[in-house]
């Protein structure tokens, strides 16, 4: 069995690259780069009660989440969403600051003629846990940027998907928070454990184990505080149960890695929640999870138990 049969076809690694990324001068405000981010996004969302410029949204996406700093040709700095969050956390004033101030410096890039498969970009990603990754030629010219989800659009392992289970990449670790906090909250503490969502959950008492649990019932992500911060909202005074997206799509940790794209394929999302034994257990899958089929090491060992078993 080749690696070739279980991915079915090498994918065309120039479609990972996005040569349209959004571009913004080190003088722009703040306020203006979120305008322009919110607009790559997809979403939709209501927010009765709450003090906004529009109190009804349909965003759709176009599948860029940061912005590069440049001037004239020369990559200055590159700002993420993961950025927002933190900024929001700090309280900064997004309307008297300008994307120089904020930017992260130096970027880390590849060069194009260095890209001839996913793995170049997915070392970067790993070694200065990134998500996005500029490409420039040999002048040091930008030629489009690679993402998590850039890769994830572009690979068919059908085969590695369907074999593993969501519990195979799945993490344990979620941080989970009732649906009354505020969202501001719920910013700081994206920002302190440097996570990309937030669980909500509702305490029940689940008669047949005579204990309380935390169930699952929304979920708030960084891309919806950049939807927020985009509106100007005050996010002190918004409650998680206002804005998060609900009801979940639950995965089980026995579902197939091909089933969670699928479905986050369907579902327009980044990361499904896992939820078992009637809501004791915890678990989130991303696309970055996804990613993580592609490591070589553990492929060999899919690729090797996949051969005993065919034998």
């Amino acid at each position: 069995m080749q690696l070739d049969d279980l991915l079915l076809s090498e994918p065309a690694i120039e479609a990972a690259i996005d040569y349209q990324p959004l571009t913004v001068a080190p003088t722009t405000l703040l306020v203006d780069v979120i305008a322009l981010m919110n607009q790559k996004q997809i979403h939709s969302c209501s927010l009765s009660g709450v003090h906004s410029p529009a109190n009804a949204f349909t965003i759709y996406e176009t599948g860029s989440s940061c912005v590069l700093v440049m001037h004239l040709t020369e990559l200055l700095g590159i700002f993420t969403e993961r950025d927002i969050v933190r900024l929001t956390a700090d309280g900064i004033d997004f309307g008297t600051v300008t994307i120089a101030e904020v930017m992260t410096q130096p970027v880390i890039t590849l060069e194009q003629a260095a890209f001839k498969d996913v793995f170049a970009a997915l070392f970067l990603f790993r070694r200065y846990r990134i998500r996005h990754l500029p490409i420039v030629g040999q002048k040091g010219e930008v030629i489009g940027v690679v993402s998590h989800e850039s890769i994830r659009n572009i690979l068919r392992p059908v085969h590695l998907l369907k074999f593993m289970r969501v519990a195979d990449v799945m993490t344990t670790h979620v941080i989970r928070a009732p649906r009354t906090v505020s969202v501001l909250t719920l910013a700081q503490v994206m920002a302190e454990f440097r996570i990309s969502c937030v669980v909500i959950t509702e305490e029940q008492l689940q008669s047949d184990l005579g204990q309380f649990v935390h169930l699952p019932i929304g979920i708030v992500t960084e891309q919806d505080i950049v939807q927020f911060q985009a509106m100007q909202v005050n996010l002190s005074e918004v409650l998680a149960q206002t804005v998060m997206s609900t009801p979940l799509f639950l995965l089980n940790p026995e579902d197939s890695l091909w089933t969670a794209l699928h479905q986050m394929q369907r579902r327009h999302t980044r990361r499904l929640v896992v939820s078992w034994h009637g809501g004791t257990g915890l678990g989130i899958v991303t696309q970055s999870s996804l990613l993580r089929v592609l490591d070589p090491v553990q492929m060999y060992g899919v690729i090797e138990t996949l051969q005993k078993t065919v034998r």
